[in-house]
């Protein structure tokens, strides 16, 4: 396939970090002697298709291979007849500027020319075309190398996907992001893989409710029962056969959820081999319970059970004792943090590294919630999420994934934690995918309506 727009994803596809992607390149030219000359020829296409008038394209060109593609490209552009402008100076009301100053080599912060020539990109008010990533931004980790990077329109990413530019604020940089492999096929294995969807669990034309697993959902303290309502309609809706809430703190003659009648009221001693979903508007006192919670044979915790798990080693012991493929946590970054001991922006700083850690660390299935929602789980390949949107930054989104989570899981009880974590977080980011700000609720509807 050659040029294309990325994202939505239909496959899933292999992620590079710089070593990988430096290696394959390596090889590549040995093979390939006329790479760069493709590289520009594909940067040149894509400007012209993107540019917005007849003014000048201003090219701004950096020293490494990178600035090489951008300069093919000036030419290619020239023999198409189009003025160009090649220099770290803007020129009058350029048509569109292809940042090709810094690409996957950087590895420290820009100096401050390069910085001033970047300001300059940003302000000229001409779409960005990235080549390869956007100037400044780490292709690892989706970080800033320094104090600015370029906050382009497009990217158009060469030979291998980069992390970076799905993790951290990479979604942020890069604009629109298309795919060039030149053709090239990658010949090692990927770094990490960039989710695509998975199909829904079968239902045979015999199948009933019991065919399709139990749910227990355990939270929903007094004032919190939302959260745990939220999760246990989006079990619901994912297709689990029976799903149960054991609302803490709540007289048992009090219904599970007004709105849903389907739900039931249930307990762990009731429901021993249920999925569990646990944590969601539980509170402190969900850690009275969690000893006896910890043996259930699946269960996905989020919320205020990472949080009383952070802060209880006996509990953390607990957690590492479960069998593999059996548990899923699913921390927003400050959770994460808590559960490392360590403060929020070093988490961000390199969230692959810190999901690797957490699943290592506690023998779980990890799913990192954020932009480009990482997931990870002992001796597997990271995966990332190139779903998704800020439509999910609202109350209740992640109480609906712990309980879209373990649906899924109820109904294919011979999964891992890790194949549920990868369809359900990026089910959960399609359903997302909307102008706004979609509610907790409504965002239920969206799932249920994609299966």
């Amino acid at each position: 396939m050659g040029m294309h727009a990325l994202l939505p994803t239909t496959a899933t596809l292999p992620l590079f970090d710089v070593a990988a992607s430096r290696r394959i390149e390596a090889r590549a030219l040995t093979h390939s002697p006329d790479l760069m000359s493709r590289a520009g020829l594909a940067v040149a296409k894509l400007a012209l298709a993107l540019r917005r008038s007849d003014g000048p394209v201003w090219v701004a060109c950096g020293p490494g291979n990178n600035g090489g593609d951008g300069r093919v490209a000036a030419q290619r552009l020239v023999e198409a007849g189009v003025a160009v402008h090649v220099s770290h100076d803007a020129p009058a009301h350029p048509s569109i500027v292809i940042d090709a100053l810094l690409g996957l080599g950087l590895n420290r912060a820009p100096s401050a020319a390069l910085l001033a020539t970047m300001a300059a990109m940003q302000a000229c008010r001409a779409p960005i075309l990235a080549v390869d990533l956007p100037s400044g931004l780490l292709a690892d980790t989706g970080q800033p190398a320094g104090e600015r990077a370029i906050r382009a329109d497009h990217t158009l990413t060469l030979l291998t996907l980069k992390p970076g530019l799905f993790s951290g604020e990479g979604r942020a940089h890069a604009g629109r992001i298309w795919f060039d492999g030149l053709g090239i096929a990658p010949d090692e294995a990927p770094t990490a893989d960039l989710l695509g969807p998975s199909p829904a669990p079968h239902r045979t034309p015999t199948s009933h409710k019991g065919s399709h697993g139990q749910v227990l959902v355990v939270g929903g303290a007094p004032g919190m029962q939302g959260a745990a309502r939220l999760a246990a309609r989006a079990a619901l809706a994912c297709g689990a056969g029976r799903v149960y809430l054991d609302l803490l703190g709540q007289p048992a003659a009090e219904p599970a959820d007004p709105g849903r009648p389907e739900l039931m009221r249930g307990t762990l001693a009731e429901l021993p081999q249920a999925v569990g979903v646990v944590g969601c508007g539980a509170g402190p006192g969900i850690a009275a319970t969690l000893p006896a919670l910890l043996r259930l044979p699946r269960l996905v915790i989020d919320a205020d059970a990472l949080n009383v798990i952070a802060a209880a080693p006996t509990l953390q012991g607990l957690l590492r004792s479960r069998p593999a493929g059996s548990t899923l946590l699913t921390p927003h970054p400050l959770e994460a943090a808590r559960l490392l001991a360590r403060d929020l922006a070093s988490v961000q700083t390199d969230r692959l590294a810190v999901a690797r850690e957490l699943a290592d660390g506690f023998g779980c299935t990890v799913v990192l919630k954020g932009s480009g929602s990482v997931i990870a789980s002992p001796g597997k390949r990271l995966a990332l999420c190139a779903s998704g949107g800020p439509a999910l930054a609202t109350a209740g989104s992640g109480d609906v994934l712990a309980g879209w989570l373990g649906g899924l899981w109820a109904q294919q009880p011979q999964a891992t934690a890790h194949a549920i974590a990868c369809a359900g977080v990026d089910a959960h980011g399609r359903a997302g995918e909307t102008g706004g700000v979609l509610r907790a609720g409504d965002l239920i509807e969206r799932l249920a309506a994609q299966r």
